[in-house]
C-alpha cells in the first residue's frame, strides 16, 4: 500500500531499545494514535514489547541496532534500517537516541521517507566538554542534521549549540522541551507507609531518593561519597536507589562499585513500575547525573511535591531553580551533594517550602500535551508539503 493509498498517516519513532518507546514515549505514541495516527514503533525487540502492543503500538523489531559502539555493527544497523523502511514506507520518520538519531535520519532519507524528524533529547557533548570529545559529537550531528527536514530540542541551551555553533538552520530547529502525565505524579501521601517498610525505613527516617539506570554517568561516584561523609553525621536519614542494571553500558556498575554503596548504606530497591507510590515515600529527591538533556525522573519528583537536589547543569537547570524549588550543586562534587542533603534534610519547613514550589512549576511548565501538540503541528506543516498523506488531527 502506497503512502496515497492510505487514510491513516504511518509514523514510525526510532529508539535504540523498547525500554525508551515503553517508558519514555508511550504516552506520546498513544495520544499520536487518537490524533489519527498509525503508529509503529521501532527498536531492538525485548521485554517491553508486550506492553506496547497492550496499548495498540506496532513494533518492528531492528536486531543489529545496539547500545554497543561498533563501526561495523553501526554499518548493519543502518542497512536493515533502510531496508525496512523501504518494506514499511512511513510517512513520517521520528527518531529518538543518540545512535539512531544519526543512522535513523540517514537511512530515512535515503529510503525516500517523505518527512524526517528528530527529538534531540540532549546533545552527547556539552560546551564545557574538552574540544576531543566535542569534535566527533558536533561533526556526527551536524551531518546527521543534514538529513533531517525538522529537529525538536528538548533543551533551549542544546537548540543555541545546534543554531550558532553546528551551523543547523535556525528555521529547521524547534525547542520542544519536555512533559510528563502530570494527573499520574501528585503529591499523594497514600501507600507512603507500605512502600517504606517495603525499603526497611524506620519510623521517623528522611528518606532521600535517586532515580536513574546504575551507571556512572548518573553520578553513582559522588552520591557514594556524599553518603559517607553522611555517615558522620547524627541525621536520620536513608538514600534509596530505584533502577535498574545497565550491563549493556560501558559504565554500568560493577559489583565492587555495588559493594561500596551497600557499606556507605544506599539501599536498592531496583526497577520499579510504580513510581508515584515510591515518590510518595520520599521526602528529598537527589540526581548527581553528569549529562542531561531534560530529566524525566526530576519533573516527575517536582511534581510530586518533592524538593530536589540536582548537578547544575544543561537540563537540570529546566527543571530546578536554585533556592526555589531545590538546589543546584557543581557537577563532580560530592562534599556540596552531602551539604545541600545535610541542609534539606534537617528543615521539615525548607522541604516542604521548595516541594510546594516544584508542584507549581511543574503545572505550569512540564505538562507532556504541550509536548503532543507541537510535535503534530511538527507533522502537520511538514506533511503539507506532500499532498500525497493527509496530516494527523492537531
Amino acid at each position: 500500500m502506497t503512502p496515497a493509498e492510505r487514510t491513516r498517516t504511518r509514523v514510525v519513532h526510532l529508539t535504540t531499545t523498547d525500554m525508551s518507546l515503553d517508558w519514555l514515549l508511550a504516552p506520546q505514541l498513544v495520544a499520536f494514535g487518537s490524533a489519527g495516527c498509525e503508529v509503529v514503533g521501532m527498536s531492538a525487540a525485548g521485554v517491553h514489547v508486550a506492553h506496547l502492543r497492550e496499548l495498540g503500538i506496532r513494533h518492528v523489531a531492528v536486531p543489529s541496532l545496539t547500545r554497543a559502539p561498533s563501526a561495523l555493527g553501526d554499518l548493519r544497523a543502518m542497512i536493515e534500517l533502510y531496508r525496512l523502511l523501504r518494506r514499511e514506507r512511513p510517512d513520517v520518520l521520528h527518531t529518538h537516541n543518540p545512535k539512531p538519531g544519526v543512522l535513523g535520519r540517514i537511512a530515512g532519507r535515503l529510503a525516500r521517507v517523505p518527512v524526517v524528524v528528530n527529538t534531540q533529547h540532549g546533545l552527547f557533548a556539552q560546551p564545557t566538554d574538552r574540544w576531543r570529545r566535542r569534535l566527533p559529537v558536533y561533526a556526527l550531528e551536524r551531518l546527521a542534521a543534514a538529513f533531517s527536514h525538522h529537529e525538536l530540542v528538548q533543551n533551549s541551551e542544546d537548540a543555541d549549540t545546534l543554531v550558532r555553533t553546528l551551523r543547523v538552520p535556525r528555521r529547521k530547529v524547534t525547542v520542544l522541551g519536555n512533559g510528563i502525565d502530570l494527573t499520574r505524579f501528585t503529591a499523594d501521601p497514600s501507600g507512603r507507609d507500605a512502600v517504606r517498610a517495603e525499603w526497611g525505613i524506620a519510623p521517623g527516617t528522611v528518606v532521600v531518593g535517586v532515580v536513574g539506570r546504575l551507571v556512572s554517568e548518573k553520578g553513582f561516584a559522588e552520591i557514594v561519597e556524599a553518603a559517607e561523609l553522611l555517615q558522620r553525621t547524627a541525621l536520620q536519614m536513608d538514600i534509596v536507589v530505584i533502577g535498574p542494571a545497565d550491563p549493556d553500558k560501558r559504565d554500568g556498575l560493577d559489583a565492587a562499585a555495588l559493594q561500596r554503596a551497600e557499606a556507605a548504606g544506599l539501599r536498592f530497591a531496583g526497577r520499579r513500575d510504580d513510581m508515584p507510590r515510591c515518590y510518595a515515600a520520599m521526602d528529598v529527591f537527589l540526581t548527581a547525573t553528569h549529562r542531561e538533556g531534560f530529566p524525566r525522573a526530576a519533573m516527575e519528583a517536582a511534581a510530586s511535591g518533592l524538593p530536589i537536589i540536582a548537578t547544575d547543569i544543561r537540563g537540570c537547570r529546566q527543571v530546578v531553580q536554585h533556592e526555589h524549588n531545590g538546589l543546584l550543586v557543581p557537577v563532580h562534587d560530592s562534599a556540596a551533594l552531602a551539604a545541600a542533603a545535610q541542609r534539606l534534610v534537617s528543615d521539615a519547613d525548607e522541604r516542604n517550602r521548595l516541594g510546594a514550589a516544584g508542584v507549581q512549576k511543574a503545572a505550569a511548565e512540564f505538562d507532556q500535551q504541550r509536548v503532543i501538540d507541537i510535535t503534530l503541528a511538527t507533522y502537520s506543516r511538514l506533511l503539507a508539503r506532500n499532498r500525497r498523506v493527509r496530516a494527523p488531527r492537531r
